[in-house]
């Protein structure tokens, strides 16, 4: 299969399956636990849309990224995780309500701030020399029918039709990952005899932007004062980024195979320190906190 299809059109299925799944899971009571935590959603919303991007510059620079690399792991930056993040909450045993919420709104706000925060990076890095041009328009258009729309679809579904919202979940989630797993599969078969390259120059730089990120978003809820399940939270929606949405920016609409490199090889390399941030630490964080309570 060409990575035209993969891209274009396998890529962009499972993004809209993943997202109607996770629109399932969904109540219209998410988006109003901002008022009722503001604090703890405040917090996570900054991690992610404000502190990433700064690490993933920082990164990029002290790397010494090529333009197009530096622009893959960019965009990525500007993609919050998504249902991986609230399967990582799921199983580290943290806040899955708050997790689940900071995706419905990073679901919601991505597809505006994505396509500016992108072009300002191609204007960066590749400047006046650039050869690619992102139709923000187009782009936006395109993110909100991947994002908004499925999730739209599947909290109205989870609200009026509950019966075939559970059966369709049931559906929904293995399919989706094997259309993730198959656009991965096939980018790195593509090039597969130069992944021992793309992973040498690449593979550090994500690994350090994941393993920053998943610190700096518990310290920060920590800092402000959020509890131990919430902390764990934030670290992990701060610390891990959406693949799957960047991948269709730098590969489907950009059309860069070179900036589809850092999502691909994070892709890949992220799950290893999220989830022993998320199982370890995270077991680390929530045994103190019991223990502080009981003494207290």
């Amino acid at each position: 299969m060409s990575n035209g299809i993969l891209l274009g059109v396998v890529l962009p299925a499972a993004l809209f399956i993943i997202m109607l799944g996770m629109g399932m899971t969904l109540r219209s009571a998410d988006f109003g636990r901002v008022f009722t935590f503001p604090r703890a959603v405040l917090t996570g919303l900054t991690g992610q849309m404000l502190f990433v991007p700064l690490l993933a510059f920082g990164v990029v620079t002290l790397f010494q990224l090529p333009p197009e690399l530096a622009v893959g792991l960019m965009v990525l930056s500007f993609a919050p995780g998504g249902a991986t993040s609230n399967m990582m909450t799921f199983l580290s045993q943290g806040d899955v309500a708050l997790s689940i919420t900071l995706t419905a709104f990073a679901s919601v706000i991505t597809p505006f701030t994505m396509p500016l925060l992108t072009q300002l990076t191609l204007d960066y890095w590749l400047g006046s020399s650039q050869s690619i041009e992102l139709p923000i328009a187009q782009t936006m258009l395109r993110l909100f029918v991947i994002t908004v729309v499925p999730v739209s679809i599947g909290m109205w579904l989870h609200a009026k039709k509950p019966e075939l919202s559970q059966k369709l979940a049931k559906v929904v989630k293995p399919l989706s990952i094997s259309f993730l797993a198959m656009v991965i599969i096939g980018i790195v078969t593509k090039h597969w005899t130069q992944m021992p390259d793309f992973l040498a120059a690449v593979g550090w730089p994500v690994i350090a932007l994941n393993s920053l990120a998943l610190c700096l978003g518990y310290l920060f809820a920590r800092v402000n004062g959020l509890n131990a399940p919430q902390q764990l939270t934030i670290g992990i929606e701060v610390g891990v980024q959406n693949g799957g949405t960047a991948l269709l920016v730098t590969g489907g609409i950009l059309g860069s195979s070179l900036m589809s490199v850092p999502p691909v090889i994070y892709g890949i390399l992220m799950w290893g320190p999220s989830m022993l941030f998320g199982l370890w630490w995270g077991k680390r964080i929530l045994s103190a906190s019991q223990t502080a309570a009981e003494q207290g």
